[in-house]
Parts: C-alpha cells; structure tokens; sequence
C-alpha cells in the first residue's frame, strides 16, 4: 500500500480529498495535517510515500515546505492540490519536484489519474534496480489516460441506459429508492432497472437495504453512497 499524508488547513477539503484518496485501490490514509509544522512534524514519526500538499496555509506555505523537504534531501513525492492557479507557484512546484498539480475545483476522474500515474511511477521504481525508457515513458510520457476504473458494464446492459438510470440516482443523492421507482421515473421496465441496480450494488457505488412491508414481502431499497457521486457521475460520461 502507498502511504498518504494530507496537509490542508480546510478540514471540509481534506475530508474529501481523504475519502476520494480511500476510494482508489492501493492507497491507504496515513494521517491528515492542518497546516505546514504539523505536517512536518507528523512526517518525521511516520512513514509516508506520498503527500498531498496544499499551498495556501497560514504561517508557512506547501512550497515552503516543500523546499524545506528538498533541502533536508528527502525524497518523499508530493502532488500539489490548492487554488493557486498562478504560473509562480507552479514553476516553484515543479522545480522543487512535485509529480503533479491540481488545482481546485478538480474532478474526481482527474484527481484519481494523477493517483493511477503516481501508483505506476512508484511500482516501478519500487521492484527494479534498473529501469528500461520504456518504462519510463510509462510514467513521464501522459499519452494516454489511465483507465479510471474497470467499470464495464456486463453483458446486455447498455450505455444509454445507465446513464439514464444513473442520472435520477444522482438527483436523488441522499433519498433512498427502489426499483419501482425508477422505472416509474424513466418509463424502463422494473425488470431492466433491477440489473442496472445490481450491478451499481456489486461496483460499490450503492448500497441495499430490505424492508419488509405491510404484506410481508420483502422491497430492496438501495441509496447512493455519499462518497462515490463524483465517481459515479465520471463513469456516467464514459
């Protein structure tokens, strides 16, 4: 796993950036810091592979402290993610070795590509003395997107209408519904709407609960999991 500090003085950002950071196989939360010195000093007592470093913060800047880091010669990687839009402070990152930089508002496809490309760097350099230019280019050369998630759908369900389903999903966000629900709303079949919602189940972007009704027969209600609306509306548009 690739160990992760957040160091952002917004708790309601860092909460965020952690339960996307959560959502993506293969990183693991470390710890969350609120400024510059906490940051630095939860470094120091534990290990950490990557952080996720924000610019503005008070006393002390993200790119003070990161060319603190530089000129301590630590080689930890840092992801820059802040509203410092201007070309100073990007240059000043880069130069300092930042492996990318994200600026807010930022979507949850482009957050986990930097994520994905970080994860391949960092297995590569990791399991090989040496490593070949391809390989290298692999990280360095962004020609291609990483595959944002394997969220194919299966056999005989359709991109038009998972998109259709997943829109009245999204607008419900926090309301819990059934699949009668959904094929009153989007004129599909009862039938149809349930294996779409099955699938959404089995990729974890929903969860189900039974109720059991006044006849006693059992209703599947399902609700969006907080977490994955941003997800889910990224795989919508694929």
């Amino acid at each position: 796993m690739i160990n992760v500090l957040i160091i952002e003085d917004d708790p309601m950002v860092a909460k965020f950036n952690a339960i996307y950071l959560e959502s993506i196989s293969g990183f693991t939360l470390a710890g969350i810091a609120e400024n510059a010195e906490e940051g630095w000093t939860f470094y120091q007592s534990t290990k950490v592979d990557l952080i996720l470093l924000d610019v503005h913060m008070g006393k002390k800047t993200g790119l003070e402290l990161l060319s603190d880091f530089r000129k301590a010669d630590d080689p930890v990687d840092v992801i820059i993610i802040t509203a410092a839009n201007d070309k100073q402070s990007v240059q000043t990152a880069l130069r300092y070795g930042a492996v990318d930089y994200l600026i807010k508002p930022f979507s949850f496809e482009r957050f986990q590509e930097a994520l994905l490309q970080y994860a391949q760097k960092h297995q590569v350099l990791r399991d090989t003395e040496h490593v070949s230019q391809e390989e290298i280019d692999s990280f360095l050369l962004k020609s291609e997107k990483p595959q944002s998630a394997d969220f194919e759908l299966p056999k005989g369900l359709t991109v038009r209408t998972f998109s259709t389903i997943v829109r009245q999903i999204i607008n419900r966000q926090r309301d819990a519904f059934s699949a009668a629900d959904l094929a009153e709303e989007t004129g599909i079949s009862r039938v149809s709407v349930r294996k779409y919602l099955n699938h959404l189940v089995e990729i974890d972007m929903l969860t189900v609960d039974i109720v059991y009704q006044e006849t006693g027969r059992p209703l599947n209600r399902f609700l969006l999991k907080p977490e994955k609306i941003d997800i889910l509306q990224t795989i919508s548009r694929e």
